[in-house]
């Protein structure tokens, strides 16, 4: 676990997040204990090299339950070797294992590669739907 929560805490940070490895442990510990995300890692001998991390959602119209691909994050020294792909190729797997409707995520503009790779592995842009965020700053 401690690999994973590093991992998790560089991609928070890669999000211009401040750095709690910390808080990052305990985050993933409890999503895994109260069975609230599942989590794929990839691994090049013992060092966890990557990982996606999918939460479960609903959707009222399909009645089916959804995976939100909500992280994915491959370390620097490790990317453009197919990794993020076989992540995503683990996830669809999974949808297809749970019934689930299907996979959703959300990328920053900004992210070319990640804007590029999702497409080349089956993602279509949604452009019809307006996507809003109520933030709770109590």
């Amino acid at each position: 676990m401690p690999q994973l929560a590093q991992l998790f805490d560089d991609y928070r940070v890669f999000y211009r997040k401040d750095s709690d490895l910390s808080a990052a442990n305990d985050f993933i510990k409890e999503r895994m204990l109260a069975e609230e995300s599942v989590i794929f890692v990839h691994e090049s001998g013992s060092d966890i090299t990557g990982f996606t991390q999918l939460y479960p959602i609903f959707s009222s119209t399909s009645m089916r339950r959804i995976w939100l691909l909500n992280d994915l994050y491959i370390k620097p020294d490790f990317r453009g070797r197919g990794i993020s792909k076989e992540l995503i190729e683990a996830a669809k797997e999974h949808s297809r294992q749970t019934n689930a409707s299907g996979l959703l995520l959300e990328t920053e503009k900004a992210n070319k590669i990640g804007n590029r790779l999702y497409p080349s592995v089956g993602f279509e842009l949604n452009e019809e739907t307006n996507y809003y965020w109520w933030e709770n700053k109590e």
